[in-house]
């Protein structure tokens, strides 16, 4: 049912961003005096579940259809909306525009005026910009919205009491578990996000922390990002805490052993630990091996002998770290929203076009992912703040993939457009064509090669 969940919330998301995308399309064409021929929600190779068009004063509708109506062919002015089986997308085809859904052997050979072809270059320009611009305003409204409704709450950094938990490469850098970072190139970072956006993404980092009770800098190198990335970590940096159960699987070798609720871990085998972190750590190292774990119980300490899972689990599951550290709240009234909101949204995009330049390096390919990467980011059970905080991230990313250069995307459009603004010249429609067709290979490859990584890591890791 968890997965589920993720994948009814993948649809809804990419639905909902793929619909405003193509109507910011639609938007524009109808406000030039363009036809619009079809508009899909999803593609519909082979037939469709919906067809509907307007004529004659009234709506036509045909269900479960391979093709258009003979009477919906008669009326080529009108608008053919619908929905289609296969939920990878969608399409706004605009008449007289050689595209996925019309290639210029099909174009007549009479140019009309309601053709986007027939269109001045600066109108064309706006129809194609469209579904960018509508896909980063739509993604700024969701923040405003959700800086409204829940307003902004986070731990600052200045609150991680047991310091930070670092990856291997954050380690290899010279970081050391239990660190508290003070100041990031002699700024002093809010949030966990803060440092970990400049040390991934910025060169010449330099790190103040406390270790103990000295101050240390640690010098982050140039390609630190690079070295997150090639070891897969999730998080090379993520909040300290101490191992207290929460819940007890029954029947476990934890519950077997004795142990319960707010039992609170300080050492394996005599050996004292601080982190939740140092624990699992050994318990990696043990696995189906008998371990002594001393914890404090209502303030007394006890000992249990513990056997480790083959998993290398002993059947609880602890209080993180939000349950130690104490948060920072944020409300907003509405028109406080805006700008909050706005502001947080551009930091997100500047965020998204730093690391891009890291999907170029090899161990950025390793780490590409396609739709279940992506569903991986919806929670297993519904959430509203995280299903509308995840789609806001989407629409600002689709704002940005789609306005690069390449041919058959919407950047690609706008790229022949400049150049012809500025040449005086208009390329070709079988040039477009043909470039669409590369584009196109271009596009198929990544989505190929990001899914099949998807199913690699999900098969062979």
């Amino acid at each position: 049912m968890s997965i589920a969940i993720q994948i009814i919330g993948l649809i809804a998301s990419l639905s909902l961003l793929v619909f405003v995308h193509e109507l910011g399309h639609y938007t524009f064409a109808r406000i030039f005096h363009t036809r619009v021929d079809k508009f899909y929600l999803f593609f519909n190779p082979g037939f469709s579940l919906l067809r509907a068009k307007k004529f004659d004063g009234k709506w036509h509708f045909s269900f479960f259809s391979a093709e258009s109506p003979t009477s919906f062919d008669e009326h080529p002015e009108s608008t053919e909306w619908g929905i289609g089986w296969l939920p990878l997308g969608g399409y706004c085809a605009i008449n007289g525009m050689v595209d996925e859904t019309t290639s210029a052997d099909q174009l007549a050979a009479e140019v009309q005026p309601w053709e986007f072809r027939a269109k001045p270059a600066w109108q064309r320009l706006f129809i194609i910009i469209g579904g960018v611009l509508v896909n980063f305003i739509v993604g700024i409204l969701i923040y405003i919205g959700i800086m409204f409704h829940w307003g902004k709450e986070y731990i600052p950094v200045e609150n991680a009491k047991y310091g930070f938990h670092f990856s291997e490469a954050a380690q290899n850098a010279g970081f050391q578990n239990g660190d508290k970072v003070l100041l990031v190139n002699g700024q002093k970072p809010e949030t966990l996000g803060d440092i970990t956006m400049d040390m991934l993404l910025d060169n010449d980092v330099t790190v103040r922390v406390l270790r103990g009770s000295r101050e240390v800098d640690v010098v982050v190198p140039d390609d630190f990002g690079k070295q997150v990335l090639a070891e897969g970590s999730s998080s090379f940096c993520i909040f300290d805490f101490p191992f207290v159960i929460d819940s007890i699987i029954p029947n476990h070798y934890a519950d077997k052993a004795g142990l319960q609720k707010h039992d609170s871990l300080v050492a394996v085998n005599d050996s004292t630990m601080n982190s939740f972190f140092d624990f699992k750590a050994v318990f990696e190292q043990y696995k189906g091996k008998d371990l002594m774990l001393s914890y404090y119980r209502n303030d007394s300490l006890e000992k249990r002998v513990v056997h480790i899972s083959d998993d290398g689990l002993i059947g609880v599951a602890p209080v993180y770290y939000d349950g130690f550290l104490d948060t920072k709240k944020v409300d907003y009234t509405f028109f406080e929203a805006i700008p909050a909101g706005a502001q947080y949204g551009f930091s997100v995009l500047g965020n998204y076009v730093k690391q891009f330049k890291l999907v170029f390096s090899k161990e950025g390919a390793k780490q590409m992912g396609g739709f279940g990467t992506i569903g991986g980011l919806f929670p297993k059970s519904w959430d509203w703040h995280s299903f509308w905080s995840i789609t806001a991230l989407l629409s600002l990313i689709l704002a940005f993939m789609n306005f690069l250069p390449i041919p058959m995307l919407d950047g690609g459009y706008i790229l022949f457009i400049l150049i012809e603004m500025i040449t005086r010249r208009k390329p070709s429609d079988k040039f477009i064509g043909y470039a669409n067709y590369v584009g196109l290979a271009i596009v198929f490859a990544l989505l190929i090669y990001a899914n099949g990584m998807d199913i690699y890591r999900a098969f062979f890791k």
